[in-house]
């Protein structure tokens, strides 16, 4: 769901030349309001803006004026950067706007430019602003652009006009002249006030660089126009009309369901009240199976039919569509005719099945046998191949319809209703069929390939009701059968009743805010084609398809159907389509024109509409991940991971007012007395006031106009007294937030002391906060210190099994070398290694038995020697060297002082372990 940053900038309210595109002519401004009020429009849609990139035009009256808002915009932000610009624009002076133009080739070049608003015109600025030339004679009603935008539609209540559209840099231009574009008559002898009312005018998303117009009008008869611009002869006669009632009625293929071309046939027929048009639409170009060459139609009764296929004489098909229906069609010849699960019970469904798949067969072959011709295509577009319209099995397809509804038992009493408006989004390119054992991947084209297989078909009532319904069969292309002598009128079966599914109903206007006369609009959104706006007179409702959409997508094409129904219940019970009033208009206001959605990067995401006066612009929030032709919930996702680092929102953006129009015009008063000077009531205004018939007259029709003028003017100073009271709370609240925001400032820079303290600098502050941090850290750790403590003496829990053994063996070391309570404290298993002490004592008798040894030897040597008792024993001295001798002892000695050292080593780290 988008959500709305700002509403209409400066750069579209008054006195902006942008503006100018919304204001109304000077005629109706100097209208009286008694008059203007009194001029009430014929019901019907109003779509009066539509785009070109950056560029839009404006219907207002009998013009329209062109506007580039990219440069409108930057040039009134760049007029305003400087000051003392805004005051020379008002005093009538002329202002420098310095202006940027790019070329195709990247360069670009500065310069400036004077700006004048001395009459209150654009002046200079006309190189963003422009009025366009029209030879309508009514009100327009309607401006449908062509996709390749080099032809523009032009609707009034009963006459269609194409314009030419100009390129960009013929009305960039410093000329403030309207400019005269060429315009073509559409059906000069056609499309006239004698004959019935255009319903909808539609260009053929099929036609050759956008060339084929769709035209339906409110008597149920479709013509296609295949236009050229450089043959004007084309604008004169359509080159297929079919009436649709006749179609209806129809039973052979060979009849005749031309459009009558008599003015003077009127006579009653129940179809000119069933069969009443509303609106028809196509799927877009993007869509997969037939949805491209389908018309779907809506009566106002409440009726749906559909046409398909229909065609121009010349089309160019998107790379996928005629081999995706050449798979499709053999794919159903062949299970019609040698599949043995088709139906036979009813010998007559299965003929009719055949008799399709043969139609579509022969269509098809028709269509392979042709050598298309290359066309170039638009600027910066590849070349497109065109096909002729396939004449077998006919011209005119079977009208499809009127389809039942599916409802719920719950909905039965909304079946009479009123249908406005109908949008149908088509199904998706399906190209696993297509590439069904192929390596590589079919590129589509750019077109969308995540979405529904479905087609989804949306349904706008005057109420407000908008349903939502599912094509679970599937249009496809369907001929009358062709005549059968042996088979009689009387007994031709009828063809099979189709139906569409009610997935959700639900209303976007509220019950006192329904309009009789309204005419709510569905508008397509730039971002999803999954996504619309509904507009009426209330406002202006986004509608978003996306949380159900590919949730039953995924289910449609899972192969487990192990609790699809309960799953399939759940998420028609569940979350159904997300929908949220962006705008809401005051009671009694005019009707909005339709919303149109444009993104740019220099202008952003936003909607624009408007009344009769001024424009209505929402802006809204994209987040970096669009939410296109997949799922939605990764951007919700990221939506909702972005929102917490944004600002905190002092203020909350809210509709600019406007104030009403009635005061701007101007009284009638003056118009009424000049007429009274100058008729037949003169001699009444120059003679005294007289009790008489005509002077009772002359009061009254004063009265009657003067308490009209003052009832507008009271109800609009009303209002605007109502919106200043508004106001003013709206300012305290504001104040109120802004305070908030200061306080929560202030306590983190440590500002919010007492008005009567010293003010302290920053520094201090920072080092007060750093002192009270530390001092607050030592007093934690002096707490912490003495919980430790209260708790270690207060613990007594048992000992682990390392602690324990640990302990064992310390009291074993201490028994080994202290010889304290030897035998009661050894442990009870055996070691391996000798204690330390036997070791001690078995070197202390070695070293006594090797004394004993060297005493016996030396007594020896001295009782066999000559009589000299210090040489010692010469067998002695013979066999062991005093060097080893020496070396030997001084070993042994290394030893016992290693062993003893080891041994106090041990002990005083014993008694260290003690005293711990």
């Amino acid at each position: 769901m988008p959500r709305i940053k700002s509403f209409a900038p400066s750069w579209l309210n008054e006195p902006a030349p942008a503006h100018k595109l919304f204001e109304p002519s000077i005629d109706d401004i100097k209208l009286p309001a008694s008059l203007a009020y009194s001029r009430k429009a014929k019901p019907g849609p109003r779509r009066t803006i539509a785009k070109r990139g950056t560029e839009i035009f404006v219907a207002v009256g009998k013009q329209i004026r062109w506007g580039d808002l990219a440069h409108l915009k930057e040039s009134w932000e760049s007029q305003h950067s400087r000051s003392g610009t805004a005051a020379a624009g008002a005093a009538g002076g002329a202002a420098r706007v310095r202006i940027k133009r790019e070329d195709s080739d990247g360069s670009f070049e500065i310069y400036d430019e004077e700006a004048t608003s001395g009459n209150g015109h654009p002046g200079g600025l006309a190189e963003g602003y422009r009025t366009l030339k029209t030879p309508v004679a009514d009100e327009i009603r309607e401006l449908i652009i062509s996709p390749q935008e080099d032809l523009l539609a032009v609707l009034t209540s009963h006459t269609v006009h194409i314009c030419m559209l100009p390129d960009s840099s013929h009305l960039h231009t410093k000329d403030s002249a309207p400019f005269k574009p060429k315009f073509w008559t559409l059906g000069p002898t056609t499309h006239v006030t004698s004959r019935s009312a255009v319903a909808s005018a539609l260009w053929h998303p099929l036609g050759v660089n956008g060339s084929s117009l769709v035209t339906v009008t409110q008597d149920a008869v479709v013509r296609v126009w295949e236009l050229s611009t450089t043959d004007r002869w084309s604008f004169d006669s359509p080159s297929l009309a079919i009436d649709l009632k006749r179609l209806a009625d129809g039973t052979y293929l060979d009849q005749d369901f031309s459009a009558s071309t008599s003015t003077t046939n009127k006579a009653f027929s129940p179809d000119s009240f069933d069969m009443e048009v509303a609106a028809a639409c196509f799927p877009g170009r993007g869509s997969g199976g037939w949805s491209s060459m389908t018309l779907w139609i809506a009566m106002v009764g409440g009726d749906i039919y559909a046409l398909c296929p229909l065609l121009p004489q010349s089309w160019a098909p998107p790379p996928t569509l005629i081999p995706s229906l050449s798979v499709s069609i053999v794919a159903k010849v062949a299970a019609t005719e040698d599949d043995p699960q088709v139906p036979q019970d009813d010998p007559q469904v299965s003929q009719d099945a055949k008799v399709l798949a043969q139609q579509q067969l022969e269509w098809m072959s028709d269509l392979d046998n042709q050598d298309p011709k290359l066309v170039e295509g638009a600027f910066g577009e590849p070349s497109v191949e065109v096909y002729t319209r396939p004449s077998r099995p006919g011209l005119v397809p079977r009208l499809q319809g009127p389809f039942q509804f599916d409802l719920n038992p719950d909905d039965e009493g909304d079946e009479e209703v009123e249908l406005k408006d109908i949008f149908v989004i088509g199904e998706k390119i399906n190209t696993i069929d297509l590439m069904f054992g192929e390596e590589d991947e079919l590129d589509v084209g750019g077109y969308d390939q995540d979405g529904l297989s479905l087609s989804v078909v949306c349904l706008l009532s005057t109420s407000g009701q908008v349903k939502i319904c599912l094509d679970i069969d599937g249009v496809q292309a369907q001929w009358l059968p062709p005549r059968n002598k042996t088979r009689s009128p009387l007994f031709t079966p009828a063809p099979k009743q189709q139906s569409l599914l009610t997935f959700q109903t639900f209303d976007t206007v509220k019950p006192a805010e329904v309009n009789p006369d309204g005419w709510p609009m569905f508008s397509e959104d730039i971002t999803s084609r999954y996504a619309f706006y509904v507009t009426h007179a209330a406002g202006i409702t986004y509608v978003s398809l996306a949380p159900w959409v590919f949730r039953l997508e995924s289910e449609l094409q899972s192969e487990s159907e192990a609790g699809a129904e309960f799953r399939i219940d759940l998420l028609v019970k569940g979350q159904g389509s997300e929908r949220e009033r962006i705008y809401t208009q005051q009671r009694g206001q005019h009707v909005l024109a339709a919303a149109t959605a444009m993104r740019d990067p220099d202008l952003g995401y936003f909607v624009l509409s408007a009344t009769h006066h001024d424009p209505i612009a929402l802006f809204f929030d994209v987040p970096e991940l669009d939410a296109g032709s997949g799922p939605q919930e990764p951007a919700q996702l990221l939506l909702e991971q972005r929102e917490p680092s944004q600002p905190l929102t002092v203020w909350e953006p809210r509709p600019l007012f406007h104030p009403s129009e009635a005061l701007d015009h101007g009284s009638g008063l003056p118009t009424w007395l000049d007429h009274l000077k100058t008729g037949k009531r003169r001699p009444l205004v120059q003679q005294q006031v007289r009790l008489s018939l005509a002077t009772l007259e002359v009061f009254t029709e004063g009265h009657r106009l003067v308490s009209s003028e003052v009832f507008e003017l009271n109800n609009a100073v009303a209002e605007l007294f109502r919106k200043c009271q508004a106001l003013q709370f709206d300012l305290r609240e504001q104040i109120g937030k802004a305070n908030e925001v200061r306080q929560r400032i202030e306590t983190i820079t440590g500002y919010d002391s007492a008005d009567d303290d010293e003010p302290v600098s920053d520094n201090m502050v920072i080092k007060m906060r750093l002192r009270e941090a530390q001092r607050r850290q030592e007093e934690l750790s002096k707490r912490m210190e003495k919980l430790r403590r209260k708790l270690g003496r207060a613990t007594s829990r048992e000992l682990s099994d390392k602690e324990k053994a640990w302990m064992e063996e310390v009291r074993s070391l201490e028994s080994s070398i202290l010889g304290a309570g030897a035998e009661a404290d050894q442990p009870s298993s055996p070691s391996r290694t000798k204690q330390p002490w036997k070791r001690f004592e078995e070197i202390e008798s070695l070293r006594d038995a090797l004394f004993t040894q060297v005493e016996q030897l030396q007594k020896k040597g001295s009782g066999d020697g000559t009589g000299d008792d210090t040489a010692g024993p010469p067998a002695l001295s013979l066999k062991i060297p005093a060097e080893i001798r020496k070396a030997k002892f001084a070993q042994v000695m290394g030893l016992l002082e290693r062993e003893t050292v080891l041994v106090d080593a041990v002990k005083s780290r014993l008694e260290r372990l003690t005293l711990g």
